[in-house]
């Protein structure tokens, strides 16, 4: 029976590892893994990891900052490192004599909600080496208390003044039926699954009752595991936690510390003074630090030459057809797919798969190369802040599949859009259309008339096909019956822990 779990990217790759060295004695990763930087960095013979969250951006691959970005950033660096490299660093980190401890500002944290869970697992592991992680907030939020919350201290500004942003997590509903119906747009929605909710914002200008109650549970879901994480590290219930939000009982940083969420107020130098003390030195001039960017850089996984290796293929970003390499194009993957099976050093795969979904043509290929896969070497899949619909579709009977706890992923329901503009010409611009046709239904989709009932039925035919094939999938990949699949699909998105 293949069973959904919660565990890390790291973690899935150790496992199998572990299991492959106990055959083959060596391994090695393959993926795309970018480097980090040209520039070497030096490890000091003894050094404070230092975590600033604000210098770099959680990512699923490890990037070249973007010129861009750094002139958003008000020509800060801010560099993408890949949830693998940062965890790797702080494993690393965990059994490294020349780190001390880990100092981090966790403000300013920038990623999905799902590489945060994994970042701040991997703090707690490093916590349970025996070594300290100490952090210092001067403006909370909900993702920087949620890591800060892992260490053994907590510090915190005394000065007020910054705003308060860890109030629980939000999500925004926009429907734009009205506006559309004022420049006379009519937005055709072909669907099946009653909670396949993408393309409610066109035609509706309230939130149906299914959509408003899967969005709910997500965002209770997200914050009970996170809320249940931030409690437990620091002793209180989630219940005290979530009446200190809800009564807004934290206005300033005392009341922060009179209800246990920090340890002491520090100013800056007094931080200083805390860290040359834990660094067993005279003043923080002597500390030497080395930022999370080059710890990383330092131990990025390196191919060892062997002939046993595992592949990790990145699927991120939204499922298109075609050759795009911005995206996780059909033709593309299954060219990487088919290439890794013919790799006869390839001994297992990880799909790490991070994508909301989309065309189901390319889904398709991109399954059948990885049933081709399967057939020769045991594919696991891993999910990051997205795997729904098409990326459920994708890795589905996968021969494992490992998620976070707030990734959302499910969404087995199928759904087309055919706007229609001929009222905007007619009534709002006044342009008068007058078709030719060889056919009787050759304009269906150039989108200036209304779909007629007949093309209605064709439409919701080939979505109801689509659907069948997809809960088929669900069931062969997951060992369920086509019933059990049914009670649970329907267009619904799960986050993980759901899941």
């Amino acid at each position: 029976m293949k069973n959904f779990a919660k565990m890390t990217l790291a973690t899935i790759v150790g496992l199998i590892v572990f299991s492959i060295v106990a055959f083959f004695f060596s391994f090695a990763i393959i993926g795309a893994m970018a480097s980090l930087g040209d520039k070497q960095p030096v490890m000091p013979r003894q050094a404070v990891l230092k975590i600033d969250m604000s210098t770099f951006t959680l990512s699923e691959q490890s990037t070249e900052a973007n010129p861009l970005d750094m002139i958003m950033a008000g020509g800060q660096s801010v560099t993408p490192i890949g949830i693998y490299s940062a965890i790797n660093a702080i494993n690393a980190a965990a059994t490294d004599p020349a780190v001390k401890f880990i100092y981090m500002k966790p403000d300013g944290v920038s990623g999905g909600t799902a590489q945060i869970e994994e970042f701040r697992q991997a703090l707690e592991n490093f916590r349970s080496s025996g070594k300290a992680i100490v952090s210092y907030i001067e403006s909370p939020g909900n993702a920087s208390y949620y890591l800060a919350s892992v260490s053994d201290k907590v510090f915190m500004t005394p000065h007020d003044g910054a705003m308060n942003m860890f109030n629980g997590l939000s999500s925004q509903m926009i429907f734009l039926k009205d506006i559309l119906d004022k420049i006379g747009v009519n937005v055709q929605l072909i669907r099946h699954g009653k909670y396949k909710s993408a393309g409610e914002m066109f035609i509706r200008n309230s939130s149906s009752p299914e959509n408003l109650e899967q969005n709910e549970a997500m965002i209770d879901s997200m914050w009970d595991s996170w809320a249940e994480q931030i409690a437990q590290s620091r002793g209180i219930t989630t219940e005290q936690l979530n009446s200190l939000i809800n009564n807004l009982k934290l206005v300033d940083s005392q009341d922060w510390l009179e209800n246990g969420l920090v340890d002491e107020l520090l100013t800056r130098e007094q931080l200083l003074e805390q860290l040359a003390n834990l660094y067993v030195t005279s003043s923080y001039g002597k500390v030497q630090t080395i930022s999370i960017q080059d710890y990383a850089l330092l131990n990025e996984p390196k191919s060892i030459g062997t002939k046993n290796k595992i592949a990790v293929i990145y699927a991120e970003g939204n499922i298109v057809d075609g050759s795009d390499n911005m995206q996780v194009a059909g033709d593309r993957f299954a060219k990487i797919i088919s290439d890794v099976r013919k790799d006869s050093t390839v001994k297992a795969v990880v799909l790490r798969v991070n994508s909301p979904g989309g065309s189901v043509l390319a889904a398709e290929k991109i399954k059948a190369e990885v049933d081709l896969l399967q057939e020769r070497v045991p594919v696991i899949a891993s999910y990051g802040d997205y795997a729904a619909s098409g990326g459920y579709w994708i890795s589905a009977c996968c021969d494992k599949i490992y998620t976070d706890a707030t990734t959302l992923t499910g969404s087995i329901g199928v759904f087309s859009i055919i706007p229609d503009f001929s009222g905007t010409l007619d009534k709002k611009l006044h342009v008068n259309v007058t078709p030719v046709n060889s056919n009787k239904h050759s304009d269906m989709y150039n989108c200036l008339r209304p779909l007629t009932k007949a093309e209605t039925v064709y439409m919701q035919k080939t979505v109801e096909n689509v659907y069948t094939r997809f809960t088929g999938i669900v069931a062969e990949g997951r060992d369920m019956t086509p019933e059990q699949v049914e009670s649970l699909a329907q267009g619904r998105v799960w986050t993980g822990a759901e899941a």
